[in-house]
């Protein structure tokens, strides 16, 4: 039932079409173009003048043929770096970059696969409900577009989101809460040769505070990490600022709030061991999901995959996604496994069996929640 040329067609066309993070315009007006052809109604919403972007977020209705409960497919629209003037290659059916830009696969074979599956919809007159389609800005970084979507105009209660790298038949049902903290460590000035003893090296406060924590892997649910230092400029003056950026995760939020407070503490006990002084902006980037087994939208995924002899498993997240701010807006959301692979290198690249079951995949998932 796909055409298999066209969803290919289609998607190389879209990762040709640049949008980095923060500069999804272009993208954006081919693609409600697109919509707008498969008789959708069409919005771009106010969150690209919020984030900074040169587009908002573009949430699309179908109408349906039949009554029904709404349901809603979603992929950001945003490339990592390098990803300007993209070239796909086909090899032995696999879909590459010519080496010198990502493919973009994260996440325009999801947009691809979307757009395919309602153009079987209208070609076989298959009845539906509403289907509602949200394609964010600004997910690279921070989720910025799923975070300040118009969601006045979502009346669905559950989403799919198409942006995972494991195989068609993956079902991500739990996915972490994140901190970050944005940390200055002051100390004092002073002449490295002449008179050391008169400064505090906030080199030394940092190094003494990283030693006192729980880093990286903390348990099975928990992660974390001092990412970026900066400090210092020459050797001959005691280091009086140093900037820290650091994070932690959490399948849990509850042992969420415990590591970070736990790294917190850390900094504000050296910076008194030392006679410096500590700023801490902590923020909660996300908070966590966990789906269950039984929820009818993981039944729905199961039983679609096994109709079209796909195996189903469900599994966690070590990342975010915009399923995380579905979820904690009300949501019932989960993450589905597209095939990105190698995503954020110059090594990505999409197998097209992968476009072409994960396509299949969202027309079977629209005829059994139908159906329902």
């Amino acid at each position: 039932m796909v055409n298999q040329d066209r969803v290919v067609d289609a998607f190389c066309q879209y990762v040709q079409i640049s949008s980095p993070t923060k500069s999804e315009g272009d993208f954006a007006k081919f693609i409600i173009k697109e919509l707008e052809a498969l008789d959708a109604d069409v919005y771009m919403d106010g969150a690209g003048e919020i984030v900074g972007s040169d587009a908002g977020n573009v949430i699309a209705k179908i109408s349906g043929t039949v009554p029904g409960e709404a349901i809603l497919f979603s992929c950001h629209m945003d490339t990592v770096s390098p990803g300007l003037n993209i070239k796909p290659i086909i090899k032995d059916g696999v879909i590459y970059s010519d080496g010198t830009t990502v493919l973009g696969g994260d996440n325009k074979a999801g947009i691809a696969a979307i757009i395919e599956a309602i153009r079987i919809l209208k070609e076989n007159n298959l009845p539906h409900g509403d289907i509602e389609i949200a394609l964010s800005i600004y997910e690279e970084g921070g989720l910025h577009g799923a975070k300040n979507m118009d969601y006045s105009r979502i009346t669905a209660k559950r989403a799919f989101v198409l942006d995972s790298g494991g195989d068609p038949g993956q079902i991500i049902i739990q996915g972490p809460a994140q901190d970050k903290l944005d940390v200055k460590v002051i100390g004092r000035p002073a002449h490295a040769g002449v008179a050391p003893e008169e400064g505090i090296s906030a080199i030394m406060v940092a190094a003494d505070a990283i030693k006192r924590m729980n880093l990286l892997r903390i348990d099975e649910e928990t992660t974390a990490n001092i990412g970026v230092i900066q400090g210092g400029s020459v050797t001959n003056i005691v280091t009086p600022e140093v900037s820290i950026q650091a994070e932690a995760r959490s399948l849990d939020n509850t042992k969420l709030d415990k590591q970070s407070k736990h790294m917190v503490a850390c900094f504000e006990a050296a910076a008194e061991t030392f006679g410096a002084k500590v700023e801490i902006d902590l923020k909660r980037m996300y908070g966590a999901f966990k789906i269950s087994e039984s929820d009818p939208i993981v039944e729905v995924v199961k039983k679609a995959c096994e109709n079209i002899s796909i195996k189903p498993y469900t599994a966690s997240s070590g990342g975010g996604s915009d399923t995380n701010i579905f979820n904690t807006n009300g949501i019932t959301a989960v993450n589905l496994g597209i095939g990105e692979r190698k995503p954020h290198t110059l090594e990505e690249h999409l197998h097209i069996k992968d476009l072409v079951r994960t396509a299949e995949l969202l027309v079977e998932i629209i005829k059994l929640h139908t159906a329902r």
